[in-house]
Parts: C-alpha cells; sequence; structure tokens
C-alpha cells in the first residue's frame, strides 16, 4: 500500500503547479492567512525566516529556538517535504490568541507569515505530521 500512496503523492504534487492556471508566480507564493483566531499585530519589526526541512537526517525546523518581540514575523518557508505550523492549546497552556494549525505547505519556497502577536513568554509549535518524530520548535517573545 505504501508504494502506491507514495506514487500518488508523487502525482499529485507534480500537478499542483499545472493548478496554478493564468496565477503570476507572486499569487501562487503568497503566503498562507493566519486564522482570525490570532490578532493581526502590525509587521513592525523584524522577518524571521524558519525553515521546514525533510532531509536524510529526518524532518526539522530551522531555527528550532526562536527569539522574537510583538511586531516581528515568522516566516516558514518550506525547502523540502510537505509540512503544516502549529501552536496546540495543549502544549501551550493558558496561551490565548493562537493561530490556528496552517494548511499543509507542500511545493517547496511555500511560506507562511507568522505574525508575533503573543504575549510575551514561551510558546510551543510543531509540524503536527511529523511532532512525534521531533519535528518541533520553541519561539521565546519577549
Amino acid at each position: 500500500m505504501l508504494p502506491k500512496l507514495s506514487l500518488l503523492t508523487a502525482v499529485a504534487l507534480a500537478l499542483l503547479p499545472a493548478c496554478g492556471g493564468d496565477q503570476s508566480k507572486e499569487a501562487r507564493e503568497a503566503p498562507a492567512a493566519v486564522s482570525d483566531a490570532a490578532p493581526a499585530a502590525a509587521a513592525t519589526g523584524t522577518v524571521i525566516e524558519v525553515k521546514a526541512i525533510s532531509d536524510e537526517t529526518g524532518n526539522h525546523f530551522v531555527p528550532n529556538k526562536i527569539e522574537a518581540h510583538p511586531g516581528d514575523v515568522l516566516r516558514f518557508t518550506l525547502v523540502s517535504g510537505v509540512h503544516n505550523v502549529s501552536f496546540p492549546a495543549d502544549k501551550n497552556p493558558g496561551a490565548t490568541g493562537l493561530p490556528e494549525p496552517s494548511d499543509v505547505l507542500q511545493l517547496p519556497g511555500q511560506t507562511l507569515d507568522v505574525p508575533v502577536s503573543f504575549k510575551p513568554g514561551e510558546y510551543h509549535f510543531q509540524c503536527d505530521p511529523h511532532a512525534p518524530l521531533g519535528m518541533t520548535g520553541e519561539l521565546e517573545v519577549e
């Protein structure tokens, strides 16, 4: 069954670029929106790039420990593999205004921007499908 799933996944990923129609490259690569559950902070600070990677060492975020300030933006960029970004409530007890789990990023170069609108503190994020394999990270908002 796994070979069929892998083949189907490969075919689906190969066909995705053709589904873009007449959209420009910029429109296809536009950052995904964060749900209304997270208050949107004005991007007044630094854009912090976090790469989502699958390679011979496993699935991981680089960097996986981040310091940020309100107004900064975490830009998750897919390098390889298929990943999402989630700030699970059970891993962030008492935290409010966390973004909903993102859709899955599937094409290399796709990005997801998460405005840092969290209160100062420490937060846990993960790729939901790969969290059991260690694809997790820590965000410290100062």
